[in-house]
């Protein structure tokens, strides 16, 4: 099969490969029709991600048509319609049985790799390094699920792939990020980053009942996006000080909630220490670059509460603990409990309240894939999101 794999820093080819297999029980193989490029998947192209490894398949963010079964897989079977959640869960164990799916204690099959560098390991993610599983990922022509019974949902025919794609990852992504800023009826939010993240997160604060959302970005077509669609007040942060912008606001309080749509990649000319950040990762001096962490730490109002999806994957350097701590911030993080969301989601969407199609802004084949990439990355061709039809 064709897929779009890792060959080092800034190198993603569309390689032939070996087709998926049935290695246990419980899985199914799909045939992929539609996948997209994730933020988070410019993180293993720009490097930042450890144990990569050459050739490994790429993608989180799939759906398709069950092609083959499982012998003890009991909800799917051959022709259904699934979306698959980016990561992987048992149902079985104590954290699943919590509904904290993205913690599942079974899924990662290399968790002692990850044990060393967190304390613990995540779950199993698609795509996404071997520190979390080595699973081969969805931006290829098929795709092994393993615990079929427990993360994919079967959406209706009448449901265009476009529309119900992103309960793979970004929609519930933002939507847990909304929930996880505890956001209070009238509350004022301010998200950074005006992606597809941002751009469920703009939409789902609206649903959790925000009076007020404040969408932070530099990128011209995410601005618009936000405004237009999302309904969003916006901020140029190279335009104004994000920090005195927002007090003028809200009259000196600072916003009820704020929310990172960003993680690990601040835009290196946002700001003085963001340039730093980036001099340090290029020195292997650091990893991630958190401008956006203490940028909302200092214009959050007292009491407040961060929310935190932007994936982050190392050590952050000077982040502003003690002014976090006296103004008595609540932080709120962590990857998508995707399981959680997704009969919820897909009933918004099937009733109309929402149609994520809107963020697509680029449709290509596979071969297509490395170009998108970089388009994606660099924010040419007023790329926002890209979905691939294998």
């Amino acid at each position: 099969m064709r897929a779009l794999c890792w060959h080092g820093k800034g190198d993603i080819r569309c390689d032939s490969v070996d087709d998926p297999t049935i290695e246990d029980d419980g899985d199914i193989i799909i045939k992929v029709t539609s996948c997209a490029i994730c933020g988070s998947d410019l993180h293993l192209m720009d490097g930042y991600m450890p144990t990569m490894e050459s050739g490994d398949v790429l993608g989180h963010e799939t759906m398709g048509e069950v092609i083959e079964v499982g012998r003890s897989v009991k909800k799917f079977q051959v022709g259904d319609r699934v979306v698959v959640p980016f990561n992987m869960a048992c149902g079985q164990c104590y954290f699943c049985k919590k509904q904290l799916f993205s913690l599942c204690d079974r899924s990662n099959r290399n968790a002692e790799m990850a044990r060393k560098v967190m304390g613990h390991s995540p779950s199993g993610l698609f795509g996404y390094s071997h520190m979390l599983g080595g699973y081969s990922g969805g931006q290829a022509e098929f795709l092994r699920v393993p615990f079929a019974d427990v993360g994919p949902i079967k959406v209706p025919d009448g449901l265009p792939d476009d529309q119900v794609l992103f309960l793979s990852d970004i929609f519930p992504t933002g939507y847990m990020a909304a929930e996880n800023a505890q956001i209070e009826p009238g509350d004022t939010v301010a998200i950074w980053g005006c992606g597809p993240v941002g751009q469920f997160a703009i939409q789902s604060a609206w649903m959790l009942g925000a009076g007020r959302v404040i969408a932070i970005d530099t990128v011209p077509e995410r601005l618009e996006m936000a405004r237009s669609h999302g309904k969003a007040e916006t901020l140029d942060f190279k335009d104004v000080n994000v920090y005195d912008a927002l007090m003028e606001m809200t009259d000196g309080r600072g916003p009820d909630s704020c929310i990172d749509c960003v993680g690990t990649e601040a835009d290196a000319g946002a700001s003085a220490d963001s340039m730093l950040d980036k001099a340090k990762a290029a020195l292997m001096l650091g990893t991630d670059r958190p401008h956006v962490l203490r940028e909302m730490i200092f214009s959050c109002r007292k009491g407040g509460t961060l929310s935190i999806p932007g994936v982050y994957v190392g050590m952050v350097d000077h982040l502003p603990f003690g002014p976090a701590m006296n103004k008595a911030l609540t932080f709120k993080m962590g990857q998508t409990h995707t399981h959680r969301y997704l009969e919820p989601l897909l009933q918004k969407v099937v009733e109309g309240e929402i149609d994520p199609s809107f963020v697509i802004t680029h449709h290509a084949t596979l071969e297509e894939g490395p170009d998108m990439y970089k388009a994606f990355r660099d924010k040419t061709d007023g790329c926002v999101k890209v979905v691939m039809r294998p």
